[in-house]
Parts: structure tokens; sequence; C-alpha cells
């Protein structure tokens, strides 16, 4: 008679769980592979981000100071003045990129021109420009046409240099009082486009060390900086209140406003014109009485 131990085929159920263990493990590879790629290009994009920041950075440390821009505006009288622009290049910037440098400089010269300006080039990496204005209106139009250049249909155009958008707004209104003229001046520039910015808004590097920008007032009666309203900055005095200026924040939004008073000619010379009108008519009829009793003397006399 046979007898059964209950051994089975040790080979066969080695074999069979081999072959288990394979099946199973494929899915698991494929998540590890999947995990492993998206995990190396998070690491691949941040790197990349922290790349650029470097770089703005390291640019920020070797070219602090590369471009100076002031732009002022000089009041002599409400129906004339100057916009005054000095923009000066630093060498190491020339030397990195020469040519859109010179191509950006020509067109600020193109612009000053296009509104009747004038154009000093001290040398070629300096230049000043000065564009007339003949009232307060004039200045608006001429002040925002040179930022934001609007752009005429059927005129052939130079292809100018691709740089920020840069949103300006600047108004100066005006309040007659008979003799004197307030005026108002307001000026919003969003620079914001010039920093380096994280995806939720918040600024990463600023370039106020490559940059240097200010803005100018002059006024021959002084003015008063006013700082109360959102992304305000205050300006510095100088010259006894005759000159302001705003030291600008790239990367930010710059508001600036200030007040000053200036002669009303048209006022003046209203209230000249009644004051030789009553001169002339006291003078007219102060002298009717001595030329009446003249005249009584003299037919007196005959008679």
């Amino acid at each position: 008679m046979g007898i059964n131990l209950g051994v089975k085929p040790v080979g066969r159920t080695i074999k069979q769980s081999s072959l288990t263990t394979r099946h199973s493990s494929r899915p698991a590879q494929t998540i590890t592979k999947t995990v492993t790629k998206a995990i190396a290009q998070k690491l691949g994009q941040q790197l990349r981000r922290f790349r650029v920041v470097w770089m703005m950075l390291l640019a920020s440390l070797l070219l602090s100071g590369c471009v100076q821009y002031d732009v002022g505006i000089n009041f002599e009288s409400p129906n004339r003045g100057e916009i005054v622009q000095h923009i000066k290049l630093d060498d190491r910037l020339t030397s990195l990129s020469g040519a859109s440098a010179q191509q950006w400089l020509e067109t600020v010269e193109q612009r000053t021109r296009r509104l009747g300006g004038k154009i000093r080039r001290n040398s070629n990496q300096e230049v000043t420009t000065i564009i007339p204005f003949s009232s307060g209106a004039d200045l608006n139009t001429k002040f925002n046409e040179f930022l934001q250049p609007s752009t005429q249909k059927g005129t052939a155009k130079r292809a100018e240099p691709v740089l920020p958008e840069i949103t300006s707004d600047f108004q100066l209104s005006q309040s007659n009082f008979l003799l004197l003229l307030r005026n108002r001046l307001s000026y919003t520039l969003d620079l914001r486009s010039l920093g380096v910015t994280s995806a939720n808004g918040d600024l990463l590097v600023s370039p106020s060390s490559l940059l240097d920008l200010e803005f100018r007032l002059n006024t021959p009666w002084g003015a008063r900086s006013i700082d109360t309203a959102a992304n305000a900055i205050s300006a510095e005095r100088r010259q006894q209140g005759h000159e302001l200026i705003w030291t600008l924040k790239p990367g930010q939004i710059n508001h600036l406003e200030a007040a000053f008073w200036l002669p009303s000619p048209l006022g003046i010379g209203t209230v000249v014109i009644v004051f030789l009108v009553l001169g002339g008519w006291y003078l007219k009829y102060q002298s009717l009485p001595g030329q009446t009793a003249g005249s009584t003397q003299v037919s007196a006399s005959e008679g």
C-alpha cells in the first residue's frame, strides 16, 4: 500500500511564486518612474527660476548704477517752461550691449525731435534733451506723448527696441484766482515691469541698484510736496523749496504729487487795463472843472 506524506513538488511552487512576484512588481516600478520624473521636472523648474534670480543678483553687483535717468520740469512762467531729460549710461553697460543702448538713445532723440525739442550729445553714453511747452495743456500732451507715443497710421516708422511695458499718467491741473494761478501736479508711474517677481507677485530682485531714476520740479515761487495718496513718495526740498526731487523706485508703483503757485498773466493784464481805464477817466474829469472856470473868465473879460 502506498503512503502519501503530503509533500508537494518544490520546483513548481518556487516557479509559481517567482512569477507572481514578477507580475506584482511591474505596477510599482511604473509608479516609481512616474514620481521620479515628476520630482525631476519640479526640481528643474525651481533650478531654472533660481538661476534667473542669481543672474539678476550677479548683474546687480556687477552693473550697479549703469543707467542714470533724470527728468525735470522747469517752470519760468505759466506760459513758458521746459521738459529736461538727462540720460547717462555706464561704460560697463555699453560694453555688454552697446548696440541696444545706442538704439535706445536714438529712440529718445527721435521722440524729442518729433515734439519740437533740442538734443545735446555730451558723449556716446550721455544725452540731454530739452522739450519746450507753452501752457499746462501743452505740457500734459507732450509729456504723455513722449513716454507713451501714439502710433500714427500710414506713416513709416523705424523699429524701436522692445522695452518693458511702463504705464505712465501725468496730469497738471490749473485754477485761476485772478492774479495767481494754482497748479497741482500729479504723476503716477508703474515700474513693476522692471523687477523680477515670483508667481504670487512678490518682488524677488529689485533693479534699483541698476537704475538711478529721479524726477525734478523747478518753480519760481517754490512748491509743496503732497504724499497722502496711495503709493506716494516724498520729495527732497532744495534751493529753499524752489526745487523738489523725487527718487523713483524701480519695481514698484510711484505716485508723485505737488502744488505750487504762479502769477497769472491774464489776471495781471486785466487788472492793469482796469487801472489804466480808471486813471484816464479820473484825469479826464479832474481837468473839466479847470477848463470851465478858465472859459468863464475869458468870457467876462471880453464883456
